[in-house]
């Protein structure tokens, strides 16, 4: 397998402007499952980690659904969530991580902090995500234009995130810089910072300040629940799954949304006509259509099926939400951009069964305050550049690109890459 067929090569993302979804239509139409070799070459830029194993990749909703919901025979302890492959204090890492815990600590864990984004909180948070975003669309008003990723998409979600999470507002901006970053996998060995470093520092100093003062934030049910007893080292990566799962899907689906109304004037036409009729629909279309977070990983735990096909205990899977969400089995005409689809809700953009996104409520709430007060006050907004793309085998996210709020004389395609680490950490990307 060449690099241009092989899911390991981050280029292949740049290539295809997001998930790769021509080759993931020529695997999901295989008898099996797709098998990815290995690519010792491949560096990982995580700490301990290698691409020493290969792996077999889920392309069809329903192996993808069925996997996700069973921890019994796909364990996301064994070997980790992630792509690449673990080793010593890197596997531990994982283990410590809330997302591969073993079943029991995890459940006991979920208890504490889904309270907080249950439908009660989110009535009771709604107002000030709302008045958040009317300030932010607020700023930008009053220009002609503006970068849209980062002046406006990255705020909303981690300013909510700080709040919940009870971050001061003198810190707010470190955990945009470390957030941002920690996305950039790929191009994080060029940094001259840690962002892992940086989120473990504010997380440490939180822990500090609660255990002395506990408030009503998520992080002090985190750090004082006596049930739980969690090590530092297990609430640090607790902070920084909320600090990158927290943004992260918020900023990318907002940016890709206001670039594909862009790209299908019909909708936006359509969108426009009757904002309350569509836009949740249309948020839950875009999060089928583009799948910011593309994988997460499982290891058979037993000999056993997928499908019709037999995997052996230790096998390596790739679980690809990009493929899942396009599977004609599931989404007629799945590459068709259709804000009315009737069953876009049944996306695993954020995952299924016990490993769901336990933020997704927050997700949905944050992307319909932000959109409706956008489309409302500035319905005009569209691209007057190429998007730039991440490059990344993680994320599917745009990661710079200029808007302008008067009527588009034409329509802009998405082009080229950027990485995030190129961008000055201090400051928006250049306009």
């Amino acid at each position: 397998m060449d690099s241009s067929t092989n899911l390991i090569n981050p280029d292949l993302f740049v290539d295809h402007k997001g998930p790769p979804h021509r080759l993931f239509d020529l695997w999901r139409a295989q008898k099996g499952l797709h098998w990815n070799p290995p690519n010792p070459d491949y560096v990982a830029k995580v700490p301990f980690s290698t691409m020493n194993k290969g792996f077999f990749v889920l392309t069809r909703y329903q192996d993808v659904f069925e996997v996700s919901r069973d921890q019994e025979r796909f364990s996301s302890y064994d070997e980790g969530f992630v792509i690449w492959d673990q080793e010593g204090p890197g596997l531990d890492n994982m283990r410590a991580n809330f997302m591969g815990m073993r079943p029991p600590e995890h459940s006991a864990v979920k208890r504490v902090i889904t309270p907080p984004f249950s439908p009660k909180a989110m009535l009771e948070i709604g107002p000030t995500v709302e008045r958040l975003a009317a300030e932010l669309i607020g700023e930008i008003s009053a220009l002609d234009s503006c970068e849209f990723v980062f002046d406006v998409a990255a705020k909303l979600p981690v300013y909510t995130f700080c709040e919940l999470m009870g971050v001061p507002l003198e810190l707010r901006d470190q955990v945009v810089k470390c957030g941002n970053a920690m996305a950039d996998v790929e191009s994080r060995d060029q940094l001259d910072f840690d962002p892992r470093e940086g989120l473990a520092s504010i997380s440490r100093e939180l822990t500090e300040n609660l255990r002395c003062e506990p408030d009503a934030s998520l992080m002090s049910a985190i750090v004082n629940d006596s049930g739980l007893a969690l090590e530092q080292n297990q609430i640090d990566h607790f902070f920084q799954v909320f600090a990158i799962a927290g943004h992260e899907t918020t900023r990318s689906t907002a940016s890709h949304f206001v670039n594909l109304m862009s790209q299908h004037p019909e909708q936006r036409e359509l969108l426009l006509s009757d904002l309350d009729q569509y836009l949740d629909n249309a948020i839950e279309e875009v999060l089928r259509y583009t799948s910011t977070t593309t994988n997460f990983r499982r290891t058979a735990t037993c000999e056993t099926t997928i499908g019709n096909c037999t995997v052996q205990r230790g096998d390596k899977l790739v679980l690809s939400y990009a493929a899942a969400n396009r599977d004609p089995q599931m989404f007629a005409d799945p590459h068709r951009f259709d804000i009315t689809r009737d069953n876009a809700r049944k996306h695993l953009a954020f995952g299924t069964g016990p490993h769901v996104c336990t933020g997704a409520r927050l997700a949905r709430l944050q992307l319909r305050a932000l959109l409706k007060e956008l489309f409302t006050r500035l319905p005009d907004i569209h691209p007057i550049d190429d998007p730039q793309w991440l490059r990344s085998i993680w994320f599917n996210a745009i990661i710079r690109m200029p808007v302008s709020f008067a009527k588009p004389a034409h329509n802009s395609e998405p082009n080229n890459t950027i990485s995030l680490a190129s961008i000055s950490p201090d400051s928006s990307p250049t306009r």
